[in-house]
């Protein structure tokens, strides 16, 4: 069963406060502009849009929304209503996530939907608090905030630079632990947290990476089957990968099972080893038939063997029955029989 999602301050109403914010907003106009900029009532609107649906520049309604924040900020500072409130519960809550998360992840604490316009309002909030960083939606960040006692903005970019800088030169996908000692931060939490805000970085069942490593940000079929058989350690049907991708965290996991199977048969870095079983090529497993492993077998041994050793050494790299093993020995004119129950390559 899992863990509730703990609600600190559950008392705060994060629209009622909105609202009461948007109350001390004097003109009609300035609070419309802010409604819709921040989209704290329906979806966020741009400089033109608004500016078409009031009659003014784009231009003029970005400096309104300049004015009317920097007030408000202001106002933060000595009676905004709320303010206090609202930024003691987002440092309550960052400061049990790790200092810093993304909007999306403190406002699933908060309420109860944490539909876009929750998420908007808790970032509208944010960036009135004086407590609070604030960082904005681009192509390297998610939308995140954060304690400014801690860090300021630029210092939160820093250090979530070092750590992409440091999981490169790692190299390979690893546990958080790793990356925090090799960017000499003690606290693995806030080593977590400031990953955690990066688009650049991606995580997977424990392990850290680059966003572009598969092993951490599996795209396509052929990724996340690779994934699974990986971390299942050990070889499986193609129905049982099919299930387990469906059954993941995995995105876009709605693939068939026909799908799954094309691509482990395309894919040269799974190796069929029994009826629609399959394993890693990289566990030591060569693609062949079973005629293909038993020439290998005795290849090896460079002379004859007997049928049960043949059987054993067979059944190391392919799960099939071992009657199977035995009509090949039989039956195939690349093995002779060189006396009881042994057998050589035929030359």
């Amino acid at each position: 069963m899992e863990e509730e999602t703990p609600k600190i301050n559950s008392q705060l109403n994060v629209e009622s406060v909105v609202k009461d914010i948007l109350e001390t907003i004097e003109r009609e106009r300035e609070r419309e502009i802010i409604s819709r900029r921040f989209g704290l009532f329906d979806r966020r609107e741009t400089l033109e849009q608004i500016g078409e649906l009031l009659g003014i520049t784009r231009e003029r309604v970005r400096q309104l929304e300049k004015a009317v924040i920097t007030r408000l900020k202001m106002a933060a500072e000595r009676d905004l209503p709320h303010i206090k409130d609202v930024e003691r519960t987002l440092g309550e809550h960052l400061g049990d996530m790790g200092k810093v998360a993304r909007v999306s992840d403190i406002t699933a604490r908060l309420t109860k939907t944490n539909s876009k316009t929750d998420q908007a309002r808790v970032a509208f909030l944010a960036n009135l608090s004086p407590g609070i960083a604030v960082i904005d939606d681009n192509d390297h960040f998610f939308h995140s905030i954060g304690l400014a006692a801690e860090h300021s903005e630029k210092n939160i970019r820093d250090h979530v630079g070092k750590i992409i800088e440091a999981i490169s030169a790692i190299g390979e996908p690893t546990d958080i632990k790793t990356v925090a000692d090799k960017v000499g931060n003690n606290d693995v939490k806030h080593t977590e947290a400031l990953a955690g805000i990066s688009k650049n970085i991606a995580t997977l069942n424990g392990r850290w990476g680059l966003v572009k490593w598969p092993m951490v940000n599996p795209k396509n079929i052929r990724d996340k089957i690779y994934v699974i058989l990986h971390d299942n350690k050990k070889p499986m049907h193609f129905n049982e990968i099919s299930e387990a991708i469906k059954s993941s965290n995995l995105r876009r996991k709605d693939v068939t099972t026909q799908a799954i199977h094309n691509e482990l048969i395309k894919d040269q870095r799974f190796v069929l080893i029994g009826r629609g079983i399959y394993a890693l090529k990289e566990w030591g497993y060569k693609k062949g038939t079973v005629a293909d492993v038993i020439a290998e077998v005795l290849r090896k041994e460079n002379g004859p063997l007997h049928r049960d050793e043949i059987v054993r050494r067979v059944l190391k790299s392919r799960q099939v029955k071992e009657t199977t093993i035995l009509l090949n020995l039989q039956g195939k004119p690349q093995f002779k029989r060189v006396a009881k129950a042994t057998y050589a390559l035929a030359e």
